[in-house]
């Protein structure tokens, strides 16, 4: 029987096929017992103090780690046991074919012309101001979700998955969705959301890097040329504000061979990117090849993952 190194990397294998065919379950999703835990105990313990803050995502992530330690502890001697909880655990946590559909629902709505609809949808995928955007805004903008997501929602959680087995998982999902929670700089959370977000960066460096370059080997199997994908990386990721995001964004840019970046609106707070690669704005082709690159990014940290757990 394969030992427990091995089931896990193929529980890994197994958690992403699932993820792959089913998708996220319509109901009782893990994701959302847990955010809607914390967003209770956001009620009760928020102040407008880092320390708060700190405190708050310690007690969230934290539990979410712990737990993940409990199931790896319990399946400790039971090989086949670790590869059904590591499998599951994958599935709940990633988010690859979720991302590809809403990616395809944008090409569908922008394709037929139904831009309302399509500023409504747009809220699936990021948490910008969709009210004046016109087709073209509206594709640069979940192109640029597309390439931030697969990062944060396929590559991350699968890096973390092998480096850390269940408790990484767990704990990387925990802390990525208390990000997307608190970790905005609204007047609520500036201060007490702060460790969520510079946490949520912290844990996504080593991933983000690793989907950048994924982007870059990838770019021929979406028309690209992986040299403009490494030109527009290094170039142009520190001028996103987010470090993290930048490198997968300009990467992608450059995959696809478009222009992304430019100036945003996120509650009435305004934010210039200024560009990340060259060439035209995306349209909707562009981003039907994004949701390609994005799969076959996640197919490469599926590969890390799974030798990450092999091998740890």
């Amino acid at each position: 029987m394969p030992d427990r190194k091995q089931l896990a990397a193929a529980g890994i294998v197994a958690g992403y096929a699932a993820d792959a065919i089913f998708g996220d379950p319509r109901r009782g999703h893990p994701v959302a017992w847990f955010g809607r835990a914390a967003a209770a105990l956001e009620q009760r313990v928020w102040a407008d103090s880092r320390q708060r803050g700190v405190l708050y995502a310690a007690t969230c992530a934290g539990a979410a780690t712990v737990a993940g330690a409990a199931l790896e502890a319990v399946t400790r001697h039971r090989p086949l046991g670790r590869f059904a909880v590591t499998a599951v655990a994958t599935w709940a946590v990633l988010g690859g074919r979720g991302l590809a559909g809403e990616g395809a629902e944008m090409v569908r709505l922008l394709d037929a012309g139904d831009v309302a609809a399509a500023r409504r949808r747009l809220s699936h995928l990021c948490g910008r101001d969709a009210g004046t955007l016109g087709p073209a805004a509206l594709a640069r903008a979940a192109t640029e979700s597309i390439a931030e997501n697969t990062s944060d929602a396929v590559v991350a959680p699968l890096v973390w998955g092998g480096l850390a087995g269940i408790p990484g998982l767990l704990g990387y999902r925990a802390l990525n969705t208390l990000d997307a929670m608190v970790g905005h700089r609204t007047p609520r959370h500036a201060r007490f959301g702060w460790a969520a977000a510079r946490a949520d960066d912290v844990a996504n460096v080593l991933p983000a890097r690793l989907s950048a370059a994924s982007a870059v080997l990838a770019a021929p199997l979406v028309g690209g040329r992986p040299a403009l994908a490494w030109r527009a990386w290094r170039r142009d990721a520190a001028h996103h504000p987010s470090p993290n995001a930048g490198p997968v964004e300009a990467a992608f840019a450059g995959a696809l061979g478009v222009r992304l970046g430019g100036t945003n609106s996120y509650g009435g707070r305004v934010e210039d990117r200024g560009p990340l690669g060259d060439g035209p704005e995306p349209g909707t082709a562009d981003l039907r090849r994004s949701v390609r690159l994005s799969r076959a990014v996640g197919l490469a940290a599926l590969a890390a993952g799974a030798a990450l757990a092999r091998y740890r």
